[in-house]
């Protein structure tokens, strides 16, 4: 799968801040040449063209992974996500019995920085509503560079983000995670930390810090943790860190 030409500029952003626009696809092929039988959604670009300002809640999120997974016909299947789909992906794990394990990347299953996305997708909500009202050509960005971002999203895309953290501000981590009894994995790189400039109230978003404190208790409570040496939060979404942590733990004894 390629990007249209139309979206030269877009990949080329992407490849700058360290993603990879192929990644789905890399991921899913990866798994399917390893032996898995694969059900790959975009469910962000799909939250991008259809947007839930008011309903994607943390409830609605699982809902929608549940509604994927009856329209591919998955009785019963693991779920792996990234960032905020890992965050998604615990709270459809505990809402349904239909998991058979569950890998989280790039989010940790304690000490979930719940607070500081919530403040971090509000401000990116104000400039929003400012840019959408203003309709300015935003300037050139500095990859790397927060702060030289201006959002071109509709507000009622960046407002969805606000609710789901919303919903989240009295999520029970410790609850929650008494009641999973499927084989858990999370992982991280080592330096995922981001940092957001002023425009965003200077917030940072501590993932690997989380893993280190929280460590021993989720290894204690059945979980695989791994905290992968050097790469950051976009590095370590790559398929050439998650497959060879995700391929064998799936086939794992005790899967």
């Amino acid at each position: 799968m390629s990007l249209a030409r139309s979206d030269d500029a877009t990949a080329e952003q992407m490849r700058a801040w360290g993603a990879d626009p192929h990644l789905g696809h890399t991921l899913a092929t990866g798994l399917a040449d390893a032996g898995f039988r694969v059900i790959a959604a975009d469910y962000e670009r799909h939250l991008a063209q259809h947007p839930k300002p008011g309903t994607l809640t943390a409830a609605g999120a699982a809902a929608d992974l549940l509604a994927v997974a009856d329209a591919a016909g998955a009785a019963r299947f693991a779920y792996y996500g990234y960032s905020w789909l890992a965050l998604a992906g615990l709270q459809f794990a505990i809402r349904t019995d239909r998991l058979s394990a569950l890998a989280m990347g790039g989010f940790p299953p304690l000490g979930g920085p719940y607070q500081e996305m919530l403040a971090v997708t509000r401000a990116t909500h104000r400039m929003a509503v400012a840019n959408h009202q203003r309709q300015t050509a935003p300037p050139e960005v500095t990859a790397g560079d927060w702060d030289s971002i201006e959002v071109t999203q509709s507000p009622d895309f960046t407002q969805q983000y606000v609710t789901l953290y919303e919903s989240l501000q009295d999520f029970d981590e410790r609850g929650a995670l008494g009641r999973l009894s499927v084989p858990r994995l999370a992982f991280a790189g080592a330096d995922d930390t981001i940092s957001y400039g002023p425009k965003w109230g200077d917030v940072q978003v501590r993932i690997a810090d989380a893993f280190t404190a929280h460590r021993d208790e989720l290894t204690a409570g059945g979980w695989q943790v791994v905290l992968v040496d050097g790469p950051d939060h976009m590095r370590a979404m790559q398929a050439d860190i998650v497959l060879p942590i995700l391929a064998p733990w799936l086939r794992g004894p005790h899967m």
